[in-house]
């Protein structure tokens, strides 16, 4: 029995359709967040041209939208608790459609920066309810390719926004970043259309009493009617399952179990590492790093983004359809440790570029290379990874706000880098910071390898099962 299903295992799974459909609707809320880290990447070399900002200032420009996603983070769990997953994702559309407009319509830095804290909230309601929407809709044996397409749908927003910096970077300054901010609050409208044809998530419908309507939703994205009917019990079971001592929500995530502190450690941990290897501080600054680097041409920087987006969204597609078939943990693993190898490459050709006055091309070919193994080895682990992770491993009644906790910690660390590359830069050199980040991946790669249990092939249901295990096992000795 166990012979025959290895290979069953090492088969990839059968996709259903009308799951995929559901995922592919959810997650491309995410090419918002994806597109803005692309174009930002360029339009900042512009705005500070053109609103001739200082260093600390485009730190700021940058890594506010990061730093006020933590609302939308925060808000989010309660939300889509309230009002459901699909309208969340709506809201998140909606309210990042408002500031892309005031970014693109901004006379001045202040305007800018209210813009980019509406978008920012907006960001945060799409980056913790697209994965938690998937992973609640997704059969267990494709829930990691699924619930990683919102990582997908980032790369694809990113190149998108590298593709569009190409493309306007010939006008006139006062008017192409503009344009690229702007341009954001058209994928915003198709987004909020296309999510209103969405069915509710089964999990949510089931916490509402709406069983008859969640067993509709599972049998279209179930193999068989006896799949959805197994499905339908386990989310059942554990939705009637008491929160400890009657506690509520908010209580039992602020004084966990030993299980649920176990959940915390793998989920925060994750989302903190995600933003401490520094790779959305790497893609926003990229351009800087190459001109430091010895590459002058405006064309040639934003040529150099593109090829790097193209990289970065090759992998996480490679990463994502091979999730399921050989788990969370191996590929996790795998790019952290390249990560490391990489950040220490692009460290040691940025060092050796900073004492030359002449640039020698295998320096400068180095530090490209090394930017672009960095960014690819984030797409195979880290950046698919963390979203998948974090939706699946809560219990079904605590896994929207356990989720938010998550992802704030992942918007925080994430504005606190972006708002401080450049002046840690300064002080101690591009290649010292990458440097840093190196040891940082290093840490990380101990960390997930000691903390962090493998859950593919497995329901939510039983996830949560294995978080208990140790506790399980203890008491049983005891008994």
């Amino acid at each position: 029995m166990e012979e025959e299903s290895l290979p069953q295992r090492r088969r990839l799974p059968r996709l259903n359709k009308f799951a995929l459909a559901c995922a592919l609707l959810a997650s491309t809320n995410s090419i918002l967040l994806g597109y803005d880290i692309g174009v930002m990447s360029g339009a900042a070399l512009f705005i500070r041209e053109n609103l001739k900002l200082s260093s600390v200032e485009v730190e700021i420009l940058v890594g506010s939208l990061n730093v006020f996603s933590l609302i939308g983070s925060l808000a989010s769990g309660k939300t889509s608790d309230l009002i459901g997953r699909r309208y969340t994702i709506v809201l998140a559309a909606v309210t990042f459609f408002i500031g892309a407009l005031l970014m693109g319509l901004a006379p001045s830095y202040p305007y800018l920066i209210s813009g980019r804290m509406v978008a920012g909230i907006g960001v945060g309601y799409s980056l913790m309810i697209a994965p938690v929407y998937t992973a609640e809709v997704s059969p267990a044996v494709t829930r990691g390719f699924l619930t990683s397409l919102p990582e997908v749908f980032i790369n694809v927003g990113i190149l998108l926004g590298y593709v569009v910096n190409l493309s306007l970077s010939g006008l006139p300054s006062r008017y192409n970043w503009r344009l690229m901010l702007g341009l954001a609050a058209v994928p915003a409208v198709g987004i909020a259309a296309g999510v209103m044809f969405m069915p509710e998530s089964p999990r949510w419908l089931v916490m509402k009493g709406k069983v008859d309507e969640a067993k509709r939703v599972l049998r279209r994205t179930s193999a068989s009617d006896q799949e959805a009917e197994i499905r339908l019990d386990e989310i059942s079971a554990a939705q009637d399952t008491p929160s400890p001592a009657g506690h509520g929500v908010w209580r039992e995530l602020l004084c966990p179990s030993r299980a649920l502190r176990r959940i915390l450690v793998a989920a925060i941990g994750i989302n903190f590492f995600m933003q401490a290897s520094g790779n959305d501080a790497v893609v926003y600054y990229t351009p800087l790093v190459f001109k430091a680097a010895g590459v002058h041409n405006r064309k040639g920087l934003m040529g150099v983004t593109v090829i790097m987006g193209i990289t970065k969204t090759m992998f996480v597609l490679i990463s994502a359809l091979f999730l399921d078939h050989y788990g969370r943990r191996p590929l996790l693993l795998l790019g952290t440790t390249g990560m490391a190898i990489s950040l220490a490459g692009l460290g040691l050709g940025s060092k050796f570029l900073e004492h030359r006055a002449q640039k020698p091309m295998w320096a400068i070919a180095l530090c490209v290379v090394g930017v672009c193994a960095d960014v690819s080895f984030f797409s195979i682990g880290l950046g698919p990874i963390t979203w998948v992770y974090s939706s699946e491993i809560f219990p079904t009644r605590l896994r929207a706000q356990g989720t938010a906790i998550a992802v704030s910690v992942n918007r925080l660390v994430s504005g606190v880098v972006s708002m401080t590359f450049l002046t840690v830069s300064e002080k101690i050199s591009f290649g010292g910071t990458f440097f840093v980040l190196a040891g940082v991946m290093v840490v990380a790669t101990v960390y997930f390898y000691f903390l962090l249990p493998e859950t593919s092939g497995k329901s939510l249901e039983e996830i949560e099962e294995l978080f208990e295990d140790k506790e399980n096992r203890s008491k049983g000795r005891e008994k």
